[in-house]
């Protein structure tokens, strides 16, 4: 279900303190000032896909910045792409000054330094996400961020049309389909970046693409089998188990890895239902191919930093630790020899 957060039933004394908060909570803690006297409405809606956060925002002239303040109260391991539809922005990434137009939009590291400043109505949607989640190296990160990318046409006008297509599902989909539209977007800001760098893809060959990505539906519809294993994977696809390997070298992760990191986040979404008769962790970790619930659990705190049932506890009271919330991707110890998850 959509978080709609909006100012349209607020008093106005209290309209700048609400949308600050709004802002905040929905994508990482940053300073707002509104700029018009008498502030309209405003509103954000926002939804999660898989690794991604999504969130359309409609609202009236303001500056918001990320100062070095802002940063220390979190939110310093994500990256934001803007797709700008109505209205313009000012943005600036340290020392480096974009203006997004209508059809426009930009990847920014919130991490660092970054204002941006609206001087008038507007309306955008932001895609947020953790910067682990997308497998992009530094180099690439550095081509993406602080850019304005025109959509008319080629690799651009494709990124900017799938991110459309992908906020306007949003809601309507599976966990399993919404992480594989989520990995196909970094797939394409990989191959933007590859672009923008003067350089090849990864793997140029369209024929590996399309096995890599046939490879991936086939493994996020079998989750749950505690059997599947690179050997499995591979008969199913027709292809070599040091094939598989090389697709997956393309990504600069191993194939039990991505299998781990996909089971343990739908787990980690799982436990967070709220609600009479929850399912326990054991039933959840089965549930998404988890052949022992203690492997599981060694796992899910090594990941995250909490144990499952911590985890659970935390979520059923609308508390969650920071750490778990906002560093989804800590380096997960290597499985045994021939293991999967």
């Amino acid at each position: 279900m959509p978080v709609v957060l909006s100012t349209a039933d607020v008093p106005p004394a209290e309209h700048a303190a609400f949308w600050q908060a709004a802002v905040t909570d929905t994508f990482v803690p940053m300073d707002v000032t509104l700029l018009e006297e008498f502030p309209a409405s405003a509103t954000i809606t926002g939804h999660t896909l898989g690794d991604l956060r999504v969130a359309r925002v409609h609202a009236g002239p303001q500056r918001m910045e990320r100062g070095p303040g802002a940063i220390a109260r979190g939110g310093a391991d994500r990256l934001a792409l803007t797709l700008q539809h109505h209205g313009t922005a000012r943005m600036a990434h340290e020392d480096r000054p974009v203006e997004l137009r209508p059809g426009t939009f930009a990847v920014t590291d919130v991490g660092r330094p970054c204002t941006a400043e609206f001087p008038e109505e507007f309306a955008f949607t932001v895609f947020h996400w953790p910067r682990s989640a997308s497998g992009l190296s530094e180099e690439e990160l550095e081509a993406l961020t602080a850019n304005e990318f025109e959509t008319g046409n080629g690799t651009t006008r494709l990124v900017a049309t799938y991110l459309e297509h992908l906020a306007g599902a949003a809601g309507s989909l599976t966990p399993q389909t919404e992480y594989r539209l989520a990995a196909t977007v970094f797939d394409l800001l990989g191959a933007l970046a590859q672009e923008r760098r003067g350089r090849p893809l990864r793997d140029p060959s369209e024929a590996a693409s399309a096995a890599l990505a046939r490879v991936k539906d086939h493994i996020l519809s079998h989750l749950g089998d505690p059997d599947l294993s690179p050997e499995q994977i591979a008969v199913a696809n027709h292809i070599s188990v040091r094939y598989l390997h090389k697709l997956f070298h393309t990504e600069e992760m191993t194939v039990g890895r991505w299998i781990r990191r996909r089971r343990l986040e739908l787990c980690r979404r799982a436990l967070a239902v709220p609600g009479q008769g929850r399912d326990t962790v054991a039933t959840v970790a089965g549930r998404w191919g988890f052949a022992s619930a203690s492997h599981f659990s060694r796992a899910f705190r090594a990941t995250y930093g909490i144990t499952p049932r911590d985890w659970q506890a935390y979520a059923a009271a609308g508390s969650v630790p920071d750490a778990a919330a906002r560093n989804p991707e800590r380096e997960v110890p290597p499985p045994a020899p021939g293991a999967v998850a």
